[in-house]
């Protein structure tokens, strides 16, 4: 409870501070349509004394002292205005302002300091590597705000890609589907690959989480065919604001975040921002708790409005288990299947654990030439580590002295080890804006780097073989009933397994003594593989008709035996394309057409350990074709964007469900995905904010070695899913300061690729919200209806497992800003 006594102490001593000054300046701010301006920074020049605008677009800067300040209005976007304020006692001063958009201002693209309106964004530093509105794109790009990451009090990814057209999450530690397709082990982190380790961290130092759908090799080498997660991280503003929030909820969850920002010189030429975030938080999930710590501190200096350098460092720690999933019994098929257990129900003992921490310096540099010439580069070096014990289920149930299985027992699996990984990306690349005639130009050309490399050091001690031998020395790894004198034996006559079977009817999590069992233990290899790329890229605008044509060159080496006397160079080369096209049907309609190819050799650890995954296989590649529309309406306050596609994706890597071999891979020749998405972003009333998004895919296996897969529907690939968020702010009498949001999502059935189903289900959320001055309280409510349902897999095993849905559940949030 340390951390609770410490917020409150924080609260109390801002609260106590604040109240000993006197003055008082407030006021509304609205566009030149008269429209409310939520975010905007209001502050009196020198001190720390100041607040952003509410999405009524009231501020309020109380407890000022006696004295002459300059009363400073500004935001990205907008022309900033000053005005003199004499503070004399105990006066409130009442300034209203209009302020008017900027026509030009420099826009850092990977950098983020822009001001989010409410639930949209009118910019992506992953789409095209340039500062084209987004409308201009010629790609679906979906996005989810900081502001709605505030309204549904998201911690982590995982709870927000409900709102996100065509992502759907497959499994509890983290993995995502998109657009029909599994996404790979790395993300992006302001434009630059990351590998994201085993479960999803914290998001507090996030600005925004935007997905760009269909690959993007063109630009970025290595990309998964369905999409790729960028998370754009918050940067230091000019203006001093502080704020703090604490949360309590179900299962004895407990959230703090802190949020500093501001100058560290006089001229605001040097600025910091600070993000600091803990959680302890337990689960439905027996034994399945976690505590998690972020510390992201950042520095910018913005010498003029030409250059500007970014430094950012993301530490993270998570202590919690692995979750796998809700095993279930082999008695009975579909629902039946799915409810032969509670879904509290972990197959493991409380001496698991799952430690990583990970470590991420990221560096960014954008320079203005001249108007039309920009270089800009961006770098990331990240360390992860990993300590883990893992009793899980062998992906088998039990076996009698037949050779017949017990539907209720599984056989266990104890999995130990440490491993770290280092990777680094560089990127580089210049912008120049030409014109040809009547052609305007806006040119991409660009090279990067990265590598991965996993050292000597890193080891796994795994259980050898599921059944003891006769004479009880070492274990075999399956039971053969015919050779019935080859194992140990109990009084019923069946095999003694290894480690003994967990009983699902009647679970023990008591700690197992892991020296117990025959386990073997091996070093790790070293490993790594590095790639690189060549890239060039011209948007042409000639009136209302927009060409994106964009080239790659991509260069992929990888090394078999890494450290090794035989080590072997292993070199894949591609050469991609993408071609795009828009053009302005209206001013707020735009029509785009897009193709695009994929690229994605497979991992260094999946080629290099052929022992444990098989192989060798080949890389995976893919082609995109994509049409749509983007539209924005409400005086921008509101987008809508439609889009229908075709993917395919050939050299599909599944498991291979051995049982002897739970990591084993196989290959899948082709899959195909088709359809159609959604998605509203915005504001239809200055205090009625939306988001909402809707799906129509149909992902098929088109080619495969078993014939009867062909034209059969993907795992985990539901044909429909969707989801709206909608808040409304009370502006007037006795409800003034108040808000409510209603939202749902939907998820159509899945199939497992086993002998049962995941049903359908529709889950509905719901919030509440109270401001007052400076403090925000917010209660959260999901599941409302407490249904019961099933995302996706479990990590246990097709048809062993699958993962379970949060039952209702609340979050009390407190928040101050000051």
């Amino acid at each position: 409870m340390k951390q609770v006594y410490l917020i409150v102490l924080l609260l109390a001593l801002a609260i106590s501070t604040s109240a000993q000054n006197q003055g008082t300046i407030k006021g509304r701010i609205i566009n030149k349509q008269g429209e409310a301006l939520p975010g905007i920074s209001v502050g009196l020049e020198g001190t720390s004394y100041g607040a952003p605008t509410t999405e009524s677009g009231y501020y309020n800067i109380k407890n000022v002292p006696t004295g002459n300040y300059k009363l400073i209005v500004s935001a990205i976007g907008f022309q900033s205005i000053t005005r003199n304020i004499n503070i004399s006692g105990a006066k409130t001063i009442t300034r209203n302002f209009t302020l008017r958009e900027k026509s030009e201002e420099l826009d850092e693209v990977v950098i983020s300091g822009k001001r989010e309106e409410n639930y949209t964004t009118d910019v992506s530093s992953l789409a095209s590597k340039t500062d084209i509105p987004l409308k201009d794109v010629p790609q679906a790009v979906s996005y989810v705000t900081k502001d709605l990451i505030q309204d549904q009090k998201a911690f982590l990814i995982t709870d927000l890609v409900k709102n996100i057209s065509g992502v759907n999450q497959e499994s509890i530690s983290g993995d995502y589907m998109i657009r029909g397709f599994g996404a790979s082990r790395y993300i992006m982190i302001n434009g630059v690959k990351v590998s994201k380790g085993w479960m999803p961290t914290l998001i507090s130092n996030m600005e925004r989480i935007e997905v760009i759908k269909g690959a993007n090799s063109a630009l970025y080498g290595y990309s998964d065919p369905g999409g790729t997660i960028n998370r754009v991280t918050k940067k230091p503003l000019a203006e001093s604001i502080q704020g703090i929030n604490f949360s309590v909820g179900s299962y004895n969850t407990i959230r703090t975040e802190a949020d500093l920002t501001g100058p560290l010189n006089e001229d605001k030429t040097i600025l910091y921002r600070l993000n600091v975030a803990y959680q302890d938080a337990g689960s439905f999930r027996d034994l399945m708790g976690r505590k998690d710590v972020l510390l992201a501190p950042s520095v910018s200096f913005v010498p003029n409005q030409k250059t500007r350098v970014d430094l950012d460092v993301i530490y993270s720690k998570i202590q919690a288990r692995v979750d796998r999933g809700q095993p279930f019994t082999n008695e009975t098929d579909g629902l039946g299947r799915l409810n032969s257990t509670p879904n509290s129900l972990s197959a493991t003992y409380s001496n698991s654990y799952n430690h990583e921490e990970s470590f991420s310096l990221l560096g960014a540099i954008s320079h203005k030439f001249t108007d039309n010439v920009q270089f800009k580069t961006s770098f990331i070096s990240n360390q992860y580590s990993r300590d883990y014990l893992e009793h899980r289920t062998n992906n088998a149930y039990g076996i009698n002295g037949t050779g017949n299985e017990i539907p209720t027992v599984m056989q266990m699996r104890l999995q130990r080890g440490v491993s770290t990984n280092t990777n680094s990306n560089v990127m580089s690349y210049f912008n120049f804006g030409l014109q040809t005639g009547r052609v305007k130009h806006n040119i991409v050309a660009g090279y990067d780097f990265s590598q991965e490399l996993t050292p000597v050091g890193g080891w796994d001690k795994r259980l050898a073989g599921a059944y003891r031998n006769a004479t009880n020395t070492a274990a075999l790894n399956s039971y053969d009933p015919s050779k019935s004198e080859l194992y140990l034996l109990d009084s019923d006559g069946s095999p003694v397994p290894n480690m003994p079977y967990f009983d699902l009817l009647n679970p023990d999590y008591t700690p197992q003594d892991i020296d117990d069992y025959f386990t073997s233990t091996r070093s790790r290899a070293a490993s790594r593989y590095y790639t690189s790329g060549v890239y060039i890229q011209d948007q042409m605008k000639m009136g209302k008709l927009q060409l994106l044509i964009g080239l790659r060159q991509e260069f992929y080496t990888d090394f078999e035996n890494y450290k090794e006397e035989d080590v072997k160079t292993v070199e894949q080369t591609a050469f991609i394309p993408r071609i795009g096209a828009v053009y302005s049907l209206t001013p707020n309609v735009n029509l785009y057409g897009t193709y695009v190819e994929g690229f994605q050799p497979q991992s260094a650890g999946v080629i290099g350990d052929p022992a444990i995954y098989g192989g060798p296989f080949d890389s995976l590649t893919s082609n995109m074709l994509e049409f749509g529309t983007k539209t924005e309406w409400f005086n921008k306050g509101l987008t809508v964007s439609a889009s229908m596609y075709q993917i395919e994706l050939n050299n599909i890597l599944i498991n291979a469900n051995d049982p002897d071999n739970p990591e084993l891979l196989k290959q899948r020749g082709q899959e195909v995905s088709k359809g159609l998405e959604l998605d509203i972003n915005g504001r239809i009333l200055p205090n009625l904010s939306i988001t909402a998004n809707y799906s129509y895919n149909e992902a098929l296996i088109t080619k495969s070695d078993d014939p009867d897969l062909v034209n059969t529907r993907k795992e985990y690939a539901p044909m429909q899913m969707g989801g709206t968020w909608i808040k409304y702010n009370f502006v007037k009498g006795l409800l003034n300061g108040a808000g409510i949001a209603l939202g749902s999502n939907f998820v159509s059935k899945q199939e497992t690729g086993s002998n049962f189903t995941l049903p359908d289900y529709t889950v509905f959320d719901a919030a509440l919200f109270y401001s007052i001055d400076n403090i925000k309280l917010s209660l959260n409510v999901n599941n409302l209806t407490d249904m019961s349902y099933w995302i996706g897999r479990g990590r246990a095993g097709a048809g062993i497992s699958a993962n379970p849905g949060t039952p209702r559940n609340f979050l009390f949030s407190v928040g101050y800003t000051f």
